[in-house]
């Protein structure tokens, strides 16, 4: 098995050590699992279950006070499933696998998506804040409201989890938390998987819904390529970024050149930060981004070890 996971695209963590350390769990724990179907999901599980990444426990606030989740797979003979909007729901990747196999559809959302992972076994009302959201979220002053008064706020805050507004760039490309959705992508020799998980984005409207769900944007798959994204989720919607790099290799590039030339397109088209990581059909792993940092790790079956 042939296993890359990204913990995502943004600036340079404060302690990459402990994070890596997780990454390298999550690779692992891929690594051993049967099918890249499970691979990714069991890869994911170790992310989300987290508090150091934004999926799962420890997510992105939205401007109502709640955390919400949202994911994706697919697999390459484009089997999809995706679902958003999920209080309460660590594993949310499991939530879009129920959608993939157990349903005649693509996407999932809300309080159905919730009840779906209820009937299916998928734990649901589980507390995702993390010391560091209720630390942060309790040093802000959320306005009271209608809609229009909410959005006023949010334009100034939207993507950040500064409480007093340090951070460089009012998107949130300077915050190590805000763009740390994560991945997962696996290669059998046969067969592809990709995933993606994430928390969404700090203080978002309540109900924003970015990359992560949609098909070609926050994650692809196909016979020739699997591919996970991360970052500004808005611009990587905007520019089908995962589809962007599988195209690449059906046009001939390995995953590594594709990711390299999806990224650089990306930049040039959207002057935003993202991140991809990707494995093609001949079993070649790349990863790109243009951001100050983006970790991951390998597990790789041919070399017999676990890389970073």
């Amino acid at each position: 098995m042939q296993v890359i996971v990204h913990g995502g695209a943004g600036s340079t963590p404060d302690e990459p050590e402990p994070r890596q350390a997780v990454l390298d769990e999550a690779a692992n724990a891929g690594g051993t699992a049967e099918t890249p179907v499970d691979a990714v999901e069991a890869a994911i599980h170790v992310l989300e279950s987290s508090p150091r990444f934004n999926a799962g426990v420890g997510g992105a606030v939205q401007s109502d006070g709640v955390v919400r989740t949202d994911a994706s797979i697919m697999t390459d003979d484009r089997s999809v499933g995706a679902a958003c909007s999920m209080p309460g729901v660590e594993h949310a990747v499991s939530v879009a696998r129920v959608v993939m196999e157990e349903t005649p559809h693509g996407f999932v959302s809300g309080e159905h998506a919730v009840a779906l992972a209820e009937a299916y076994g998928v734990e649901t009302a589980v507390d995702l804040w993390s010391d560091r959201t209720r630390e942060q979220w309790a040093d802000l002053e959320v306005p009271e409201g209608d809609v229009e008064t909410q959005l006023e706020w949010i334009r100034d805050q939207y993507g950040r989890s500064d409480p007093d507004g340090r951070d460089e760039e009012s998107d949130g490309v300077g915050d190590e938390h805000d763009h740390d959705t994560v991945g997962a992508v696996a290669f059998d020799g046969e067969s592809l998987a990709a995933a993606t998980s994430t928390g969404g984005r700090w203080l978002a409207l309540a109900g924003r819904v970015g990359d992560v769900p949609q098909v070609g944007s926050g994650f692809y798959c196909c016979p020739a390529a699997g591919v996970s994204a991360t970052g500004a989720g808005e611009d990587i919607a905007r520019v089908t970024l995962s589809r962007r790099v599988a195209r690449h290799v059906e046009r001939g590039l390995d995953a590594g050149a594709a990711a390299d030339l999806a990224i650089e397109e990306f930049g040039e088209l959207t002057g935003s930060s993202a991140g991809v990581i990707a494995i093609d059909s001949s079993g070649r792993l790349g990863s790109a981004f243009n951001s100050d940092g983006m970790q991951t790790a390998r597990y790789d079956t041919t070399d017999l070890e676990l890389t970073e």
